[in-house]
């Protein structure tokens, strides 16, 4: 009888106990994760966001006030550099909407963007001004007498970002890891240590699937736990993180699934043909081979070799790694490959490159052809509009002698000026070896990657 007891319970509770690591991750498990659970806390309402037009420059208030639901919308949208998700247009793909019209900020802010009029997700947004939305909600929570949040002030204290498409993202994470200990437990009395505040352009996310290391400099091995660091803000709290790790198992396997959007132009083949063979001899040693027998090196380049911007490189200690590294997130140091000093940046996979606009880390260099003519780059520019440019390869821009006087402060992000810190586009400068036509067999090529 007893037997026939405990066998009963068994039945009941062994699915219960099965252990994580039996369970298969859903890539679309995660895509659902990020668009539908909130992992930070909410950031605004249904109604704040509706009224933000009311806070904007006179001209674009009134265009505003005339204009229905619909439009008002999208025109938010464009100014912040929000998409309509692929499934439905009319919720934004960076931020969360819960039932109760609450909105809050998730991946892909920074991981979905929009290129040639199609939404992207896992695509670097390069439009998003996280500077921008946060100063006008906090404006208009003001207009409307709201209740702040920690987030409406984050702005006045903390750099966000100074273009379009770019964030001080490294800095998030070295500000809010440096106040939990190993366990993520929040260390009382803790504060931020100094750091080297910089912009950087988000990395397309079908490259993850390629590396065996994340970010730029590559010092961390890939796993699940990682992804969860840009949640570590003070209202988490450490189980949380244990909490939602199926969650981000599902993430994870959602990243490992995506793969580079085909070019959305025509290719001249003969010409791509011969690019291919000048990529060979001049591009795959560092950046692979792709097609039938890809392959992908994740080389590091010396910075010295590399040449462009250090900012990014600087802004980590070894010591900052090495806390990482010995944390939660890096399951205390038994994950191998942690790289404390790497000596410069690793070269990325080039899938989908044509759609990844502006280029080098900082986002410095608006399209290819620019990329190949380093001599060429322009030290000031700015967007000209959001139609693709598939003559030279990336963003429309507007080349400009110096940055114009009496911008307002989100017109002023839509400017990359290449003399502030951490934005150089020097650097990368191995195309000048090649001949016009090598480049230009060359760009052809980079199209079909």
């Amino acid at each position: 009888m007893m037997e026939r007891f405990f066998a009963v319970l068994i039945a009941i509770f062994l699915p219960c106990i099965v252990h994580a690591e039996d369970r298969v991750p859903d890539p679309q498990a995660g895509y659902d994760h990020l668009i539908n659970t909130t992992y930070l806390p909410p950031y605004f309402d249904q109604e704040t966001f509706d009224n933000v037009w009311k806070v904007w420059p006179k001209a674009l208030r009134e265009k505003a006030e005339s204009a229905d639901a619909d439009v008002r919308r999208q025109m938010a949208f464009e100014r912040y550099g929000l998409t309509g998700r692929p499934e439905d247009p009319t919720k934004p793909l960076q931020y969360v909407v819960d039932k109760k019209g609450n909105w809050t900020l998730n991946c892909f802010s920074c991981h979905g963007g929009q290129v040639d009029s199609k939404t992207i997700p896992g695509l670097p947004n390069n439009r998003f001004d996280f500077a921008g939305i946060t100063d006008e909600i906090r404006l208009t929570k003001a207009l409307l007498g709201k209740k702040l949040v920690p987030t409406d002030y984050s702005s006045l204290v903390f750099p966000m970002g100074n273009n379009k498409g770019t964030t001080n993202a490294v800095n998030f994470g070295v500000a809010l890891l440096s106040l939990r200990d190993a366990d993520l437990n929040i260390v009382p009395g803790a504060s931020f240590p100094k750091m080297l505040h910089h912009d950087m352009e988000p990395p397309p996310w079908w490259h993850f699937a390629k590396k065996e290391n994340i970010y730029l400099d590559g010092f961390a091995p890939k796993g699940h736990r990682g992804l969860l660091q840009f949640t570590l803000v003070k209202e988490n709290k450490a189980q949380a993180f244990r909490d939602r790790e199926d969650d981000f198992r599902d993430v994870y396997a959602f990243l490992s699934s995506l793969e580079a959007p085909k070019y959305s132009g025509s290719i001249d083949q003969a010409k791509a043909d011969q690019g291919r063979l000048v990529f060979h001899n001049h591009c795959s040693e560092c950046h692979g081979t792709y097609g039938e027998k890809a392959e992908y090196p994740e080389r590091m380049v010396p910075i010295d070799v590399v040449k462009t911007d250090r900012a990014r490189l600087d802004s980590l200690t070894p010591e900052h790694r090495e806390g990482y590294g010995k944390s939660w997130f890096n399951t205390y140091g038994e994950q191998e490959g942690l790289i404390a000093d790497p000596e410069g940046y690793v070269a990325p996979p080039l899938d989908g490159l044509w759609a990844t606009a502006p280029y080098l880390h900082n986002g410095s260099v608006p399209t290819l052809w620019h990329l190949l003519h380093p001599d060429k780059r322009p030290q000031v520019w700015r967007w000209k509009n959001l139609e693709y440019d598939h003559q030279h390869m990336g963003i429309s821009v507007e080349v400009l002698d110096e940055v114009p006087r009496g911008l307002s402060s989100i017109d002023r992000r839509e400017v990359f000026d290449t003399s502030r810190f951490g934005k150089s586009a020097a650097g990368h400068d191995f195309p000048n070896v090649l001949s016009e036509r090598e480049k230009e067999d060359l760009l052809e090529y980079l199209k079909t990657l």
